[in-house]
């Protein structure tokens, strides 16, 4: 290729600087101009037969929508994207395209990948900031009403494919606000409300009807929906909202949170807009977070954000194994959280008035992979340390909530409380009743959780026109 021809690098993507977004809620990144869009667009080698698609789990036609970038077509492209993406401004931002359709660039075998993501929120911001928002036509009303449980990406990914069709769709929303994890659980630096909210008003416009405070389980049953209310389907896709804890001793002190606690109270009870919001949440001046993932990097940035003078993860394995997004880990350090890789917590300490003032740990050795492929840890003997620590976040993943489960003995659950699908359509052990995303994988990611919500609602189309 001569010099003329060579394609640009991949763009950097601008953001604030690491000592000022420690200290604020902003967006870290701030996304690309038109300019770097089009210089990043023009990376794509447009293959006739695009291996980047077989990484996403909702079949983005990809380079069909960068080449509309590369023109200049804007709106163009951001209708390409929507035909398989109603949340795009949230995948461009939260999903983790370096192991999903990055990693089968064909570009990045040579060089870097093309920043695929970065595209997506480009186009999907340009839309909603620049372009105006267009809403498809839907076709006639088929008659037809689906329930969805649960307004998290797999939730609002059935409604919006399947409102399309002409389907009469409810989502009924445990809380106060629609969105699932993505209002309660990601921090606004790295995903804004007001993306979530612009996600689901477009939903809405399209005619999709959702009930907040409505926890499915207690108010209605699933039985309830399929029979007296009169629904033709149900799909779950309730998430993964029950914390787990390392049960070692002083879990219970004061200034223990699990991720879910701490988060919620940040982000969707807004405690981090204070004095605005007077949500009561410790701010602790030295916080550990337990855990590898990124719901710890989001609890140790937090922390930072809510006045931590130290925020501390702890984590059993090594930086290698750590299943944080390395963008995350790197944001993470670029703000001053401190790793404690091969470090596992045995004991919590409290004083005299019940509050955390300790974290006791041993260090750790890497010993033979374990059934996931990773290296299992082992203690070191005698190698205990106490960590000057008065907050403790326990971020090491989240199961399902069994009230649906006890409430409709009629679906299957395994013994981690998942409930069991067919894998091929995400039909459960109850005729009529669909399910997808952490409720049947456990926490798991955006991006998945959106294709299982696209493969129910493809099943629950097929059921609903189907005979009989």
């Amino acid at each position: 290729m001569s010099p003329k021809n060579e394609r640009p690098p991949r763009q950097p993507m601008p953001e604030q600087d690491p000592k000022v977004r420690a200290r604020n809620f902003d967006e870290v990144p701030l996304g690309f101009t038109a300019e770097m869009a089009q210089a990043e667009a023009s990376r794509c080698l447009q293959c006739k037969k695009p291996a980047c698609r077989k990484g996403c789990p909702v079949q983005v036609l990809i380079p069909d929508f960068i080449a509309q970038v590369c023109e200049g077509n804007y709106a163009k492209a951001a209708q390409v994207l929507k035909e398989k993406n109603s949340l795009p401004a949230v995948c461009g931002r939260v999903c983790p395209q370096e192991s999903q359709c990055e990693d089968y660039c064909v570009v990045g075998k040579k060089d870097e990948p093309v920043g695929i993501g970065r595209l997506e929120r480009f186009v999907a911001d340009w839309e909603r900031d620049v372009g105006g928002v267009s809403v498809p036509s839907i076709p006639p009303a088929t008659g037809k009403r689906v329930a969805v449980v649960g307004s998290g990406p797999a939730g609002l990914t059935v409604a919006g494919d399947l409102i399309r069709e002409g389907h009469a769709v409810t989502i009924f929303e445990a809380l106060h606000k629609p969105g699932g994890v993505l209002v309660y659980g990601i921090p606004e630096f790295r995903l804004p409300k007001a993306i979530v909210q612009a996600e689901v008003d477009y939903l809405t416009s399209m005619g999709v009807r959702i009930e907040t405070n409505a926890v499915i389980g207690r108010i209605r049953t699933v039985e309830e929906l399929l029979g007296d209310d009169g629904f033709d389907a149900v799909f779950i896709g309730a998430g993964a909202g029950l914390p787990n804890f390392l049960h070692i001793p002083g879990e219970n002190l004061n200034g223990v949170y699990s991720a879910n606690e701490y988060l919620t109270r940040s982000n969707l009870m807004k405690a981090y807009l204070f004095p605005e919001y007077d949500t009561p949440i410790l701010r602790g001046r030295r916080v550990a977070v337990l855990g590898g993932g990124n719901v710890a990097m989001d609890s140790a940035r937090t922390a930072l954000r809510l006045g931590a003078e130290a925020s501390i993860i702890v984590y059993r394995r090594g930086r290698e194994e750590m299943p944080a997004r390395v963008e995350e880990v790197h944001h993470a350090e670029e703000e001053g959280v401190e790793l404690r890789l091969l470090t596992n917590p045995v004991a919590i300490h409290g004083d005299e008035r019940g509050w955390v003032k300790g974290l006791e740990c041993v260090a750790m050795e890497l010993g033979d992979p374990d059934d996931s492929g990773r290296r299992s840890p082992r203690p070191i003997p005698d190698s205990n340390v106490v960590l000057n620590v008065d907050a403790v976040v326990v971020a090491i993943g989240n199961s399902p909530n069994p009230l649906i489960p006890l409430s409709t003995p009629a679906i299957q659950t395994t013994r981690k409380g998942t409930i069991v699908v067919d894998e091929t359509t995400g039909a459960t052990t109850m005729k009529g009743v669909y399910a997808g995303g952490d409720v049947v994988t456990g926490a798991a990611t955006v991006i998945l959780a959106m294709g299982a919500g696209r493969t129910a609602a493809d099943a629950i189309h097929e059921y609903v026109t189907g005979p009989g």
